[in-house]
């Protein structure tokens, strides 16, 4: 895995814009059509390093902490992270900072947002890259229920040996240690679970506290309501042009998500990316940077 250097500046040291009545923290390098980084799950803007680097010598990058993610002030306690929020606030940084329309690059659960965005305000949104972006409400609700279970065993077998797997393997252990407030348990748990035990017992110190910093966000997450309904009809209407990006080390639903958006979105284009997991922008952020910025030149 290529070393990545992560940001190490105290909360003062970012910009800052009030979204929605939340403070954001977000860096912004370089000058061109903006292109927005939106972090996943245990992580926050410090992951993009390499990608605002290297895209800042072409384009406007932007990378910002969604709500509730390191700098920015932590969830109370006992409340719950809905996605819905997430996409406004995405909508309100765009207009904000005078980014519209924007290239978005989500991961994980930056992506599902990513997508929800390009939804409801296409205007805002030019084109959209997702890696790997649990669409699970596609297959099932969260949590699942059992006869959509049963239907996805009958339909898509594959599909529904990936998705017990990641829920009887991470998703319900972490949320478990989570319930009893074990939030170093939980985080570990989880990241084991979706980028592989292997590659999380390889991640630098840095990657491993910044997952720990944004820990209460994923407890909140796992306690709450899940993600809300994204239907085949939602993804179909997404006109937006957007690169699906897969890899080979995360866990295999993630996989078979990616399938079913590229049977879906009219407009798409994918890239599978090797010897990466599920934060393949981290794992090879060469390869990605060149995938995101050859689709981009097409757009």
């Amino acid at each position: 895995m290529e070393e990545i250097h992560m940001a190490t500046q105290r909360a003062s040291q970012y910009k800052t814009v009030i979204v929605n009545g939340r403070e954001l923290a977000y860096v912004a390098q370089g000058s061109g059509e903006p292109v927005i980084f939106v972090h996943g799950s245990i992580s926050d803007l410090r992951i993009w390093d390499k990608q605002v680097a290297a895209f800042a010598e072409n384009h406007r990058a932007i990378a910002y902490s969604r709500r509730y993610a390191w700098p920015n002030t932590e969830i109370p306690d006992g409340e719950d992270d809905l996605l819905p929020p997430h996409v406004d606030d995405l909508a309100q940084l765009i207009k904000k900072l005078d980014a519209a329309p924007a290239h978005l690059v989500g991961n994980s659960r930056g992506g599902f947002i990513c997508l929800l965005a390009a939804l409801s305000h296409p205007e805002l949104v030019r084109t959209i890259t997702v890696e790997e972006p649990p669409v699970i409400p596609l297959f099932v609700s969260t949590p699942p229920k059992p006869q959509q279970l049963l239907k996805l065993f009958a339909t898509r077998p594959r599909t529904g040996a990936a998705l017990m797997k990641l829920f009887g393997t991470g998703l319900g252990p972490a949320t478990t240690a989570f319930k009893r407030g074990d939030v170093e348990g939980g985080v570990r748990i989880f990241a084991r679970a979706v980028i592989g035990a292997e590659v999380y017992e390889s991640l630098p110190p840095e990657i491993k506290q910044m997952m720990l910093d944004n820990g209460k966000g994923l407890s909140a997450e796992l306690l709450g309501a899940g993600f809300p309904p994204f239907t085949d009809a939602d993804a179909r209407r997404i006109t937006t042009p957007a690169l699906l990006l897969a890899s080979d080390k995360s866990a295999a639903l993630f996989r078979r998500l990616v399938d079913r958006l590229q049977q879906l979105l009219p407009s798409n284009q994918r890239v599978d990316i090797s010897n990466a997991s599920h934060v393949m922008h981290f794992d090879q952020p060469v390869a990605v940077n060149h995938a995101v910025m050859d689709f981009i030149a097409k757009h």
